[in-house]
């Protein structure tokens, strides 16, 4: 077993405000495991496709009623429509068509995996703890603020919530850097896609429930 972690509790002005957090060592100080982070975000990339992707057939494409040639005499291979693969404008020899890429991942691996990435990010130190904090207005320059005081100005940030707020969710909404969701929501890859974790002090609580 590791020691547990603490961490300093920020302000939104990026100052300490002498209040320190313990980080629970089941969840942010486990054993990391690499095979469980992978299978998970390969999952998670591969249900976000569409798989709408297709090609026509030679059943499929316009033309191709009438055969082209006679059938002897051309001195040419035997034609029955100009719309063989084989011709211009004909159909695809076994191209794509629409199906699901939707993958399983067990719930343990699941579990692991998003284990795993807080770990890594707690180790990398790129975690911050801030005290909770709310806009009495959807307003984006108070959280571009926020984000400069702590140094995130131009970093892949993600803020985890206790719950949602739409007023926050929508100041932060046109911060390029910034993604913003509740703790419980937050995955493997969203965890693993940004540079720095900004937790509010409340979401840590939501974290444990989930994961511990």
């Amino acid at each position: 077993m590791h020691e547990a972690m603490e961490l300093k509790v920020l302000n939104t002005a990026g100052v300490e405000t002498g209040e320190v957090v313990t980080l629970r060592d089941d969840i942010f100080g486990a054993e990391i495991s690499e095979h469980a982070m992978y299978l998970d975000v390969k999952s998670i990339l591969a249900n976000r496709r569409q798989g709408t992707h297709k090609s026509k057939t030679r059943g499929e494409v316009r033309g191709g009623g009438r055969k082209p040639l006679r059938q002897k005499g051309t001195g040419n291979a035997r034609q029955g429509s100009s719309r063989s693969p084989l011709h211009i404008g004909g159909g695809t020899i076994f191209g794509p068509v629409p199906h699901a890429y939707d993958q399983k991942v067990n719930k343990k691996v699941k579990l692991l995996a998003r284990r795993s990435a807080l770990t890594s990010k707690a180790q990398a130190g790129k975690i911050l703890v801030i005290e909770d904090f709310r806009f009495e207005q959807i307003k984006t320059k108070p959280f571009a603020e926020i984000l400069k005081n702590l140094g995130l100005s131009q970093r892949k940030t993600l803020m985890l919530m206790p719950e949602y707020d739409m007023i926050v969710t929508r100041s932060g909404r046109n911060i390029a850097v910034l993604d913003i969701m509740t703790a419980d929501k937050a995955s493997t890859y969203d965890i693993l896609h940004s540079h720095t974790l900004l937790v509010q002090k409340t979401a840590l609580k939501k974290i444990e429930e989930t994961l511990g």
